[in-house]
């Protein structure tokens, strides 16, 4: 068991668990959390599109969370372990770094949601990082 790895799992689902919030509260939830007015507007509106961009995200987040738990030892070893767990640790450090270039971004997001959403993805992102060092050799 790699307590780094389960860390990271547990944060994926923790985020995607968020995300269900959103679809289920709807706008004022969007708002809190800096998705961004054009998302807000379109929940408050009814709109599908919200519902369906945010249950990707859950997906994603779902199985992210599925394959740090894998890696850990927690589940069954899940397909394609390795590269799966090097792209999610690529794609978390990627974004986590990335969004302190886009704090003043035109984006129709705020920069606090830039600041936070980046450190946690970096959070993450590490937590995934050094578990797959650890990891490595298991995989």
């Amino acid at each position: 068991m790699n307590i780094f790895l389960i860390i990271a799992g547990i944060l994926s689902a923790v985020a995607a668990i968020i995300h269900i919030g959103c679809i289920y509260f709807g706008a004022p939830w969007y708002r809190f959390l800096g998705a961004g007015e054009h998302m807000a507007t379109l929940a408050e509106q009814g709109s599908m599109q919200p519902t369906i961009i945010t249950s990707g995200i859950v997906l994603v987040l779902s199985t992210w969370s599925l394959y740090a738990l894998s890696a850990a030892g927690i589940i069954t070893r899940l397909p394609l372990l390795r590269i799966a767990l090097i792209l999610i640790t690529a794609v978390y450090l990627i974004r986590g770094i990335a969004g302190f270039f886009l704090i003043n971004s035109p984006m129709g997001r705020s920069p606090e949601f830039w600041l936070w959403s980046s450190v946690i993805c970096l959070s993450v992102g590490l937590f995934h990082l050094v578990g797959l060092q650890q990891q490595w050799a298991n995989l």
